[in-house]
């Protein structure tokens, strides 16, 4: 997922799509540990999205703040 892709999800989405993400890591780490992954490089893609999406979550945290 792209960061301007990012930028354009809401905030309730942004937390959706977290929560989503980190599901799926966890769900591809369990069944790596069972038979390896054909693409084991696409866990590093989930953790890259997860820190993209939390990334511009704190981003928007900040913002909010300093408005205030």
């Amino acid at each position: 997922m792209k960061t301007s892709e990012i930028r354009e999800l809401s905030t309730p989405d942004l937390i959706e799509r977290i929560d989503t993400e980190q599901t799926m890591l966890v769900r591809m780490k369990l069944n790596h540990a069972i038979t390896p992954l054909d693409n084991p490089q696409k866990m590093k893609e989930v953790k890259l999205t997860i820190s993209r999406l939390l990334t511009e979550l704190r981003s928007r945290e900040i913002k909010e703040k300093s408005k205030i």
